[in-house]
């Protein structure tokens, strides 16, 4: 495939694609970049990644970018009992720091910096949207909510907050940790999840200090309100149009 063209193609890597016969194969179709996704692996399997496709580059004679994706923070809620319970319209429901285990009428939330940052009439969805919670009262260590769709919770959903600015750092100590393992390794790119401010982009861009290109991902709402600054400081944006459609309504995406 032309190499020419404007338009390049990013190939994440797994568990089916992890081979050196594999990754040459997905250059000879036309893979550009690679992209190593640090929400899962061991920097052990990144690491023999990130050789394959050093010793590709240089037997084939072709640049191959390689970009970290760091995880970011991860919003979810504990565990809950019997697998998991029926959440019903118009039912109350609440989030909390208690370590039981959830049912119909609760669930834990162990994340104290949330609970912070809600209040009243805030949105919360749970399991990528499927389920629609309104804030009736917040305190530092709950939530009292209406649900407004409904559907079952089980263990560890996702939890989004598209009306709060959270007080979350995009790093976390994880990120901070496999940033060091990539940039010593030799990566290309880093791509920098959960951008809500700007600030967030400018203590990556101090961090890596021009040791590789730096990626935003726009995925928050609140990164929208930033956006010119956020475009400033980055060398290369990803639009993550699922992650951002979970947060908005679908049909506004493609006009943010």
């Amino acid at each position: 495939m032309s190499q020419s063209r404007n338009a390049k193609v990013v190939a994440t890597l797994g568990p089916a694609t992890s081979r050196p016969e594999v990754i040459a194969a997905l250059v000879e179709s036309g893979a550009n970049v690679f992209r190593l996704n640090f929400s899962h692996g061991t920097h052990k399997d990144h690491e023999r990644n990130f050789r394959a496709i050093r010793a590709l580059e240089k037997k084939t004679g072709r640049p191959i970018g390689i970009l970290m994706d760091l995880q970011g923070p991860k919003l979810r809620i504990g565990e809950m009992a019997s697998g998991g319970a029926e959440l019903k319209e118009g039912q109350g429901f609440r989030l909390d720091l208690a370590d039981a285990p959830g049912d119909a009428t609760r669930a834990p939330l162990p994340h104290p910096e949330v609970f912070r940052d809600l209040k009243p009439d805030m949105t919360v969805l749970l399991d990528d949207g499927r389920i629609c919670l309104k804030v009736v009262k917040a305190s530092a260590e709950s939530a009292e909510t209406v649900v407004e769709f409904g559907g079952k919770l089980t263990d560890h959903k996702g939890v989004n907050l598209p009306d709060a600015v959270l007080g979350i750092k995009a790093l976390t100590d994880k990120d901070r940790n496999d940033l060091e393992f990539g940039l010593d390794l030799g990566i290309d790119w880093v791509g920098l999840s959960f951008v809500q401010r700007f600030e967030d982009v400018q203590e990556l861009r101090e961090l890596v200090d021009g040791r590789a290109g730096i990626l935003a991902k726009l995925e928050k709402p609140a990164a929208i309100e930033d956006l010119y600054k956020i475009v400033d400081l980055s060398d290369a944006i990803m639009v993550a149009r699922g992650d951002l459609g979970v947060e908005v309504p679908p049909e506004d995406v493609p006009a943010l």
